[in-house]
């Protein structure tokens, strides 16, 4: 409290004159200096007893006794210590140690007591403690001087009477004022005191000598300075409010009941009708700022309550009548727009103002930014009410609201936001309002939708995509209706179809491109005919057709069946020359090239454009144009995945005849059954589900069946023959419908009554997938159809294979004698040798079925039985061709091959009855060695090919056949493997028959299975076949290495991985495509770091360098050495193809660490000249300092952008600012790597290079260039230890930029030559209507100095999204203008003004300024035709040019001065 403060604590001077300092000295103290004072009292020693001690060690005692402190343990009972007892150990203490004395009791102890420990002066503990005692006896000194000094500061405000007045408080805290005295004054003593304030202005100012005006100027002050005291009073307690409001959200709500509820609403009702009454009699002619409030309130009033029945505003009300209150809000509005209340303009002006944020659903107050309302039923009622009021009073005062309908337009557009609820309200919003113009005026409107399309801002070229789709579900209007030629080239739809909404494919951002090709899907789905012919007029490159002719040319017969889907309507597509073909095609092009974008949301809406076409025959279904839908079936992304399976079966429902259609479908949608995403799979199964199963009715020859039924058995025919390859994703389909019990009894029944019908083969295909999980099949049936097989025999190869296999499925459930019946037939088929080899393959995995006992030795003895006469078949067979002289002239070359096959099939049931003679039977096959064959004693030398036996008669295609039937042979006998290995390694060398050498590749990998260790010694003869010269066996390889990689049969071992990344730059594009589709999807995902491990020492082995004392060491043939090198300038391109690939797939983190190990394993070993700088060094330093160079070894962190005009949204943006901080924290982490590890070597390289005049010289200055790009100002500071370095990097980035100057130039000229040339878009997309005038370019509608010719300026050419032909565009200024579309006037008197160029300002309609830009086309009477308005008072005055200087020029007006 005031007044309560201690006295000032005076310093008693002792004998020994200590004086505390006020600051505690920075050096140790003296403490011998202060003791040596006391030296006539102490003695050197301590004195031994008590009475002895000096009255300083006594005194010291005794404060440190009395202060409480524990001197010694005691235990719990025993009585405390007396007075007398704690100085007695308190000094046996100091005598035996002071300076634990010191150091326990220093807390306790004054300045004055500090003589005492003279005698340990020297010790450092004691200094320090002694330093502890003066610093805490300053502080409080100090402490009590601080408030002396505040409570005389105190006493000298109270005294001088005016700092605590009520005036200056309330001048220091107006709102602790007002909320503790202001608020209990009365009014009189409010005036009183504001009287008082002013009178002792005047007396101040009077009383001022040689002052005449003082008193006014005090007077003034004083107002002024009560002025800011109210606006500081307004702000705190706006402020105190918003605290409050905050509280009071986190209280309980207050509810109110019904009864207050309609009490308030029939207050609001009766103040409304009084409002509205008074508006009928009372004219606000001379009261602007009422009507505007009036105004503001009814706004606010739509929204009080929903709107009860209908609201028509063409009939008369009355007021009484009307039911709520956004009714007699509207009525208000609509009474405040007649002339009784002045200027009806400027009352539009006020009314679309306000309508604007309700059509918008947004919150305008009279402060801040509009913010969005939440959705609702009764706000998009209000809205559409809105439109219809602004349509109605645009037909009744047309001439006075048309320039404001346009204002209106334009300001939708502007402040639309992003979100795609709010823009496809407002672009219908737009497509009502427009349907009350003219058609000049609409033309207008078109011309000036154009430049907003073009705008820098993502968010408005979005929107002018939505407006062009709300005005083409329009009538189309009549050129004839609109007298000015230019202005009626904008009436078409087609040039809203193609100069609008398709220009935007070629957008910067993708979100555009992406929606413009999706609304360019849904505008065939429109009833216009002119939009479908516009449509067709880009993609079509065929001539003149009628779409609903049955005479159709050029277009497949499976699409004439869809014209059922344009009815009534032909579309007549015009003869096309050869440029709009060309077009046409180029168009197609790049849709397809978008199907395939980087960007996900551009690849789904290229897909249902894709689509539309399709369905709508624009495009024809050509293989070429439906691949690309099955393709996407199998993209990264997972809702591109889906969106592919969506259009492949919207497209089958469209031209369900279509064979080519039903190809696609099933190949995109089976093949994701075994999708790694649950979604996907369960789509497919769905849609699978939905086409195969649920279609399967009881067939009678007597019904006809429907589409659906028909594209059943359709698509089970092409799974039967054509697309069998799909049989793998088929038969996991029905396994997880198996274990859903899909396949019910009446199912089973409705498929068997199809086995009689034309597509029987259909039903044994399903009934051969179903049969495994159904127990319980009709047998009887299943066995009549086999006895009439065996009968007729006229079944195609691929039912007779699944009826086998149902025969097989079902054996079980047969008895003994029919199961005998069925191996008697199965013999005589066998033994027949009729079969064909897929049929013998079915047919022996039948027998197995049938023969199948509880009993594993009665199966083996029934297959050596059954198994066993067949192989003595073959073998007697094989005996009669090769052991007679004449038998291999006159043999079956396809009995042969069928023995030879049989025989294989058959040994896999029963090994023991292989002999040794048949093994040399099947070699002689290969080998045609039939000299050894009676006397069994020599064997094939292991060491020879089977192509360096004796000369072989038999044809090539029985060798191959005999390869792969001793392939079997081998998996049954691990002697056979050792044996034989050596012998198909040599042949994949030297063999010349390529057929030979690819089943040889297949039966080593077979082997590799069963025998891994035995056949992983050549894995490299194996891996050798990726270099082939057949492009077969280079495919076969790939594909059963990839499966034994996966499998993790074979390891990354030795120089397999480099010669996988041989495939990438195969000469056939599909074997490359699929290397590449191995590596990425199959084999990375199970080892991440597989290229990152092996990146360094690709370096190596390409360029065939193996001097390095760790990299391309593995053992390597001489062959090999050349089969897989790409050393030369010759294969450059192919080495760098591989490594970008290699670090296309690297993470940032591999990016950086392979960075720093190239600094340490290649440059270091060239810098420390560990590694010669010969030829092939030098060759693979030139090459390092490329790769470091590339694009690709960037950080993605710290290299990434956002497409251009992409604005995050805000779900999107912490994720933004998570990408910013991982940028900034990447950057500095690499700058640091860089300049402590690379520099050093670079800068030790280089003067290597020097010294060796070596051409790598360059290749390391290229690489400085491209990597200090990103540290421009740092030069200097990173090669501070070579100032050479540093000028010479300074001057290459110098001409660098000057290079790329000039290129730009370059390009801008030839661009300007392209413009200077009548502009023709794509496909037979006209030329822009815009073009036929010069347009002068406008900054809202500020007078400007004369800009650069729209041609100058560059438009960017490095972004392959740029349109080559899109129409001329004018600059666009990077304010929030838009372009102007009139034409260049002789003066700009007629422009209103506006704020400067280049300020941020929110267009609105309370500046003297509405419309967004001008139109400066003079009428016949010689009028500017505006659209915007300007204030009565301002109307005649001139226009207002703002003095802006250019900051370059005042800097040389400076200079010249």
């Amino acid at each position: 409290m005031w007044g309560e403060i201690d006295p000032p604590v005076k310093t008693q001077q002792s004998s020994h004159n200590i004086e505390p300092e006020t600051e505690v000295p920075d050096k140790p103290v003296d403490f011998s200096r202060i003791c040596d004072q006391n030296r006539r009292i102490e003695t050197q020693q301590p004195p031994q007893d008590f009475q002895s001690e000096s009255s300083l060690v006594n005194a010291m005692l005794t404060d440190v006794a009395m202060s409480g402190s524990q001197v010694r343990s005691q235990q719990i009972g025993e009585a405390e210590l007396t007075l007398g007892e704690r100085r007695q150990e308190l000094l046996q203490q100091f005598r035996s140690r002071p300076l634990v004395f010191l150091e326990r009791y220093h807390a306790c102890l004054k300045p004055e007591h500090l003589p005492a420990f003279s005698h340990v002066s020297s010790d450092p503990r004691a200094q320090h403690y002694s330093k502890v005692v003066l610093t805490r006896a300053a502080g409080s000194t100090n402490r009590t001087r601080v408030r002396n000094h505040r409570y005389a500061a105190l006493r000298a405000l109270q005294k001088e009477g005016k700092y605590f007045s009520e005036e200056e408080m309330r001048r220091r805290e107006p709102l602790l004022y007002e909320q503790y005295i202001g608020q209990y004054l009365t009014d009189e003593e409010v005036i009183e005191r504001s009287q008082e304030a002013m009178s002792d202005g005047v007396d101040e100012g009077q009383g001022a000598p040689g002052s005449s005006t003082g008193g006014l100027a005090n007077l003034l002050l004083n107002s002024y300075q009560e002025r800011l005291i109210q606006n500081r009073l307004q702000e705190e307690q706006e402020r105190e409010d918003g605290a409050q409001e905050e509280e009071e959200d986190e209280e309980e709500d207050i509810y109110f009941s019904n009864e207050d509820l309609m009490k308030i609403r029939e207050a609001a009702v009766f103040l409304v009708h009084s409002i509205l009454r008074l508006l009928q009699t009372f004219p606000l002619k001379d009261r602007p700022e009422t009507a505007s409030n009036f105004t503001q309130i009814f706004c606010q009033l739509l929204h009080f309550e929903p709107v009860l029945g209908e609201i028509t505003f063409a009939a008369p009300r009355d007021v009484a009548e009307m039911r709520s209150i956004p009714e007699m809000a509207f009525y208000g509005l609509e009474l405040l727009c007649s002339a009784k209340h002045g200027d009806q303009k400027e009352s539009l002006r006020r009314v679309f103002h306000q309508l604007l944020y309700v059509i918008l659903m947004m919150n305008k107050e009279s402060r801040g930014k509009p913010v969005l309302r939440v959705l609702s039923q009764s706000v998009l009622a209000i809205r559409d009410y809105a439109i219809q009021f602004v349509c109605h009073l645009v037909e009744e005062q047309r001439e006075q609201a048309k320039p404001f309908l346009d204002i209106l337009l334009q300001h939708i557009c502007f402040q639309i936001v992003e979100k795609s609820e709010y823009r496809s309200h407002g672009a219908q919003a737009v497509g009502m309002l427009t349907s009350q113009m003219e058609n000049a005026d609409y033309s207008r409107f078109i011309r000036w939708l154009f430049n907003f399309s073009r705008q820098p801002k993502m968010v408005h070229r979005l929107f002018s995509v939505d407006v062009v789709m709300a005005l083409l579900e329009q009538p189309e209007r009549r050129l004839e209706e609109c007298q000015d030629p230019e202005l009626a080239t904008f009436l078409p739809q087609k040039f809203l179809i193609q100069d609008l909404l398709f220009a935007r494919r070629m957008d910067d951002s993708p979100t555009v491109q992406g929606h413009a090709l999706s609304c360019l899907a849904q505008c065939l789905e429109l009833p216009s005919l002119n939009v479908t012919r516009a449509v067709h007029n880009l993609f079509s490159t065929t001539g003149t057709q009628t779409g609903l002719d049955s005479e159709l040319t050029g277009v497949p017969s499976c699409t004439q069946s869809n014209m059922k889907s344009l009815p009534f309507r032909t579309v007549e597509i015009s003869s096309a020359d050869n440029s709009s073909s060309d077009a046409a095609k180029e168009n197609l092009a790049l849709l397809l090239r978008r199907v395939k974008d980087s960007k996900t949301n551009v690849r789904k809406a290229a897909l249902q454009a894709l689509l539309g076409l399709l369905k709508h025959d624009v495009v024809p279904p050509t293989w070429e144009n439906l691949e690309t839908l099955s393709e996407r079936t199998r993209d990264p992304a997972v809702s591109v995945r889906k969106k592919a399976l969506q259009c492949v079966e919207e497209l089958l429902s469209a031209k369900a005849e279509c064979s080519t259609v039903q190809k696609v479908w099933l190949q995109g949608v089976l093949p994701a059954v075994v999708d790694s995403e649950s979604s996907v799979q369960e789509k497919a199964l769905d849609a699978l589900e939905k086409v195969l199963l649920s279609q399967i009715k009881p067939y009678s020859a007597s019904h006809h069946m429907d589409t659906n039924q028909r594209l059943t058995w359709d698509l089970l025919g092409l799974l039967s023959h054509e697309c069998r390859n799909l049989s793998r994703y088929f038969n996991r389909t029905f396994t997880i419908w198996s274990k859903q019990n899909k396949f019910t009894p009446a199912f089973i029944t409705n498929l068997m009554s199809h086995f009689k019908a034309d597509h029987a083969a259909g039903a044994w295909l399903l009934l051969s997938k179903v049969a495994t999980s159904c127990p319980k099949l009709p047998c009887g049936k299943i066995l009549d159809s086999w006895d009439a097989l065996i009968k007729s025999r006229d079944v195609d190869v691929t039912t007779f294979c699944h009826i086998l296999s149902v025969v097989g499925d079902i054996a079980v459930h047969l008895n003994n004698d029919t199961k005998k019946r069925i191996v008697v037939d199965l013999m005589s088929l066998l033994k027949s040798f009729t079969l064909s080899l897929e049929l013998i393959s079915a047919a022996v995995q039948t027998l197995y079925q049938l023969g199948c006992q509880e009993s594993i030795k009665q199966t083996q003895a029934f297959l050596d039985e059954h198994c066993g006469e067949l192989l003595s078949i073959c073998e007697a067979y094989l005996s009669a061709v090769i052991l007679n002289e004449n038998g291999a002239q006159d043999f079956d070359e396809e009995l042969m091959i069928k023995h030879l096959h049989t025989l294989g099939v058959t040994s896999l049931q029963c090994p023991a009855k292989v002999s040794k003679k048949t093994v040399l039977l099947v070699e002689s096959v290969l080998t045609a060695d039939s000299d050894n064959l009676p006397d069994c004693q020599n064997d094939v030398p292991p060491s020879l090919p089977l192509s360096q036996f004796q000369v072989n008669s038999l044809p090539p295609r029985i060798k191959a056949h005999g390869v792969l039937t001793f392939g079997k042979l081998c998996l049954q006998r691990e002697e056979l493997v050792h044996k034989y290995l050596p012998v198909f390694a040599r042949e994949l060398e030297v063999g010349k028959e390529v057929a030979v050498r690819n089943n040889v590749v297949v039966v080593m990998c077979d082997l590799c299975v069963r025998y891994t260790n035995i056949v992983d010694h050549y894995i490299p003869d194996i891996s050798a076949c990726l270099r082939d010269d057949e492009a077969v066996i280079r495919e076969q390889t790939l594909i059963m290495l990839t499966n034994l990689l996966q499998e993790e049969f074979v390891k990354w071992k030795g120089s397999l991985f480099f010669r996988f990344m041989m495939a990438l730059v195969d000469p056939v594009p599909a074997i490359a495509s699929l290397c590449e589709y191995c590596l990425l999807h199959l084999l990375l995902k199970k080892n991440p770091e597989m290229f990152s491990q092996h990146f360094i020492e690709c370096i190596f082995h390409f360029n065939s360098y193996n001097k390095h004392k760790s990299y391309n060491k593995f053992p390597q043939t001489e062959r090999e050495k050349v089969l897989f090198s790409l050393k030369g300038a010759q294969h450059r391109e192919k080495r760098f193809r591989i490594y970008r690939f290699l670090l296309e797939h690297f993470t940032d983190a591999q990016r950086f660490n392979t960075s720093n190990k190239i600094n340490q394993t290649v440059l270091a070993c060239f810098a420390d000249e560990e590694l010669p700088l010969d030829a092939d060094g030098a060759e693979i330093l030139s090459e390092t300092f490329t790769i470091l160079s590339l694009k690709e070894m960037k950080l993605q962190a710290t290299s990434a952008g956002g497409a251009a005009g992409e604005e995050p949204e805000e779900e999107n943006m912490a994720r933004a600012v998570l990408q910013a901080a991982q940028k900034k924290v990447m950057s500095q982490v690499q700058k640091k790597a860089f300049v402590e590890n690379t520099i050093p070597l670079v800068i030790s390289l280089k003067n290597l290079l020097e010294q060796r005049r070596s051409p790598v010289l360059k290749d390391l200055m290229a690489y400085l260039q491209v990597m200090m790009q990103g540290y421009r100002n740092e030069v200097k500071e990173f090669f501070s230890g070579d100032e050479q370095l540093a000028a010479e990097v300074e001057f290459a980035l110098k001409t660098m930029e000057k290079e790329k100057e000039m290129q730009e130039q370059m390009e801008n000229c030839s661009l300007r030559e392209e413009r200077a040339k009548p502009p023709t878009a794509q496909g037979s997309v006209p030329s822009s209507p815009l073009k036929q005038s010069r347009m002068l370019a406008l900054n809202f509608t500020t007078p400007q100095p004369p800009r650069p010719h729209p041609q100058m300026v560059r438009r960017p050419m490095t972004d392959s999204r740029v349109c080559r032909s899109r129409p001329e565009e004018c600059s666009i200024s990077k304010s929030i203008a838009l372009e102007g579309t009139g034409r260049l006037s002789e003066a700009l008197k007629d422009r209103a003004f506006s704020t400067p160029k280049g300020t941020n300002v929110q267009i609105t309609f309370h500046e003297g300024l509405s419309a967004i830009y001008s139109d400066q086309a003079s009428t016949a009477s010689g009028e500017a035709s505006v659209l915007h308005m300007r204030p009565d008072e301002q109307e005649n005055a001139g226009p207002k040019f703002w003095n802006v200087q250019s900051p370059l020029r005042q800097k040389k007006r400076s200079s010249k001065v």
